[in-house]
C-alpha cells in the first residue's frame, strides 16, 4: 500500500502503546512510517533474522511465534488491531526473537529499524514515551505468564473468552484466530482447548456458531470460572 500520511497516522492513533505519546513525538514517528499490506499466510520477518521495524497492526491480525529445536511451534502473542510487534529488536537492532506472519489479510504501519533509532536518539522525551508505553505491554505479557503458571485450562479459556468478547453483549464474536494458534497462545494442546469450550458449552456459559464465532450466555459464570471456580460445580 502506497504510503500516506493519514493512513499511518489513523492507525498510529489506535495503537495502544503510543496512548501516551505527544502529539509532538507520535508526529515524529508517523513521518518516518510507510503502510504495508500482508496477505493471510504472509511471512514478515524470520526468526534470527531481521527485524524490518516496529509493527502497529491497523486491520487484520499477527501471529507471533517461536519455533523449537524440535520444530514445535509456540504462538507468544496475536497481534491485532491496535496492538504492535517487533518493537524490541527494531529499538535494539538484534535479530528477531520470533517470526511473525499475518494470520488474516492485515495492513500495518511500519516504522523502519534504522528509523526508528534515529527518532530515539534525536527526542528524548519520545524515548520515555514509549518506554511508558511498553510498560504496559509486559504489564500484559506478565499477566499472560500468570495464567499459565497459575489458572487451570478451563480458568484460561474463560479469562480469553471474556476479552476476546469484552464488548459484544449478548452478540457472536469472532475468536479471531485458529483455535490451533489459540491452543498454543494458552498453552494447551488442541484437543485439550476443544475439550474445554465443550464443557463450557454444555454448562450453558457459551455457545458456538459457525467457524470461530462464540457467544457469552452466562457472563457472571463465565467470570467465576475466569477466578478459579471448579468445573464440575457449572455441569
Amino acid at each position: 500500500m502506497p504510503l500516506t500520511a493519514n493512513a499511518a497516522e489513523a492507525i498510529f492513533r489506535r495503537c495502544r502503546i503510543f496512548a501516551r505519546m505527544s502529539p509532538d513525538s507520535l508526529a515524529l514517528l508517523e513521518r518516518r512510517a510507510s503502510v504495508r499490506s500482508f496477505e493471510r499466510g504472509t511471512r514478515i520477518f524470520d526468526q534470527g533474522g531481521p527485524c524490518p521495524g516496529l509493527y502497529c497492526v491497523g486491520t487484520g491480525a499477527v501471529r507471533v511465534y517461536r519455533v523449537a529445536p524440535s520444530g514445535k511451534e509456540h504462538v507468544l502473542h496475536v497481534a491485532e488491531p491496535g496492538s504492535t510487534f517487533g518493537e524490541v529488536a527494531a529499538i535494539a537492532g538484534s535479530p528477531a526473537p520470533a517470526s511473525a506472519e499475518a494470520a488474516r489479510d492485515t495492513v500495518c504501519a511500519v516504522v523502519p529499524a534504522r528509523d526508528l533509532q534515529a527518532a530515539l536518539q534525536e527526542n528524548h522525551a519520545l524515548c520515555l514515551q514509549l518506554l511508558a508505553g511498553m510498560a504496559g505491554w509486559v504489564k500484559e505479557l506478565v499477566g499472560l505468564l500468570e495464567d499459565i503458571v497459575l489458572r487451570d485450562a478451563t480458568s484460561r479459556v474463560a479469562r480469553h473468552l471474556l476479552e476476546a468478547g469484552e464488548g459484544a453483549g449478548d452478540d457472536f464474536f469472532q475468536l479471531g484466530i485458529l483455535k490451533r494458534d489459540l491452543a498454543s497462545r494458552l498453552n494447551l494442546t488442541s484437543e485439550t482447548l476443544s475439550r474445554t469450550l465443550r464443557r463450557l458449552h454444555d454448562g450453558g456459559l457459551i455457545a458456538s456458531g459457525e467457524g470461530q464465532r462464540i457467544r457469552i450466555l452466562a457472563r457472571s459464570a463465565l467470570e467465576e470460572v475466569a477466578r478459579g471456580l471448579p468445573p464440575a460445580e457449572f455441569e
